[in-house]
């Protein structure tokens, strides 16, 4: 075998040998890639198993939580339901009232009877009551609604609702309408302050130059204030007939002044009875520095009488010793 040969064979057994090396190196990282994928496998096996158990934990959960507001909610919808109801019956209620008062409200007694009532109410809120008397007869036979007593003098009020006037000026759909509503509306009101200042404005009978128009719908006295026509503002009207019209919130406010009035009256009327009082009182002090005098001056001279029978009396004892004494013998 020649050198070449040799060489060529010595070769071939390192690259044997090479080649088996590599094999066995790649088998053992094979083997370690093996492991490596083994224990991540394993690992995101038990993550996958902690995922779908913490997974059924929160779905577990969530179906709870869901019963809860699902049970919440039908117990919302029930109340909600039920006040639906109690809505609905209010509004049933409100309903009728309506129509009630509708019905109390279309005739004029009945709103009449509605305005009185709305004013006795007032007068027995603020006002003791022997300061008022309702339905008042003045001797020309007609009747006021009530009067205030304000000492000697009377405050007449008489309760007035032009609800009809007023409801056709509100409900007026174009202007025409409501300029003609308008005039009706101020030709009643002047027609009510013209029937007050004549039939309760008396002197004569002790009522004040004044007298109250009570108007029981705030609405309507607003109107009222507000209204003006051809003959000027419908307040001015009534002020020139002397008629004020006050509504229920003017009406209290006025009664309360009135009440503090009648209270400073009272106190006056207090202080008038003990300026009387106190009058009599000196006068019966008077008498008595009288009496007390006059027993004084008995008391003074009975004492100078007294002074001057001491020695009288002290000399008559003295004769009477002397006379016993001659009128004996002697002693043996």
């Amino acid at each position: 075998m020649d050198i070449a040969a040799l060489l060529l064979a010595i070769a071939a057994i390192l690259l044997l040998i090479w080649l088996a090396f590599q094999v066995h190196a790649h088998s053992v990282r094979t083997r370690d890639v093996g492991a490596t994928m083994d224990m991540r496998l394993g690992e995101v096996r038990d993550a996958l198993q902690k995922g779908l158990a913490d997974s059924g934990r929160l779905a577990a959960e969530a179906q709870q939580g869901v019963s809860q507001s699902l049970q919440e909610a039908t117990r919302l919808f029930g109340d909600l339901r039920e006040r639906l109801g109690g809505l609905e019956e209010a509004g049933r209620q409100l309903g009728q009232a309506t129509r009630t008062l509708e019905m109390v409200l279309s005739g004029a007694r009945t709103r009449g009877s509605l305005g009185e009532a709305a004013l006795e109410a007032l007068l027995a809120d603020v006002l003791p009551s022997a300061a008022y008397e309702l339905q008042y007869s003045f001797r020309t036979g007609t009747q006021v609604d009530a009067v205030v007593k304000l000492g000697e003098k009377l405050l007449p009020i008489d309760s007035k609702f032009p609800l009809d006037a007023y409801r056709r000026l509100a409900e007026a759909s174009d202007p025409k309408a409501a300029e003609q509503a308008r005039k009706e509306f101020a030709a009643t009101v002047r027609k009510h302050a013209d029937d007050i200042a004549a039939k309760y404005i008396l002197p004569a009978e002790g009522t004040l130059d004044i007298a109250f128009m009570f108007v029981a719908s705030e609405g309507v006295y607003y109107e009222l204030l507000l209204t003006a026509d051809g003959k000027g503002p419908l307040q001015e009207y009534c002020r020139a007939k002397r008629v004020v019209p006050v509504s229920p919130n003017s009406l209290h406010a006025y009664l309360l002044v009135i009440l503090m009035g009648l209270h400073g009256m009272q106190v006056e009327e207090n202080a008038r009875r003990l300026l009387a009082a106190l009058s009599g009182l000196e006068g019966q002090l008077n008498d008595f520095a009288d009496l007390y005098a006059t027993l004084g001056a008995h008391l003074k001279n009975a004492r100078d009488r007294y002074e001057e029978a001491v020695p009288k009396l002290a000399d008559t004892q003295r004769v009477l010793k002397e006379i016993a004494a001659g009128a004996l013998p002697p002693a043996a």
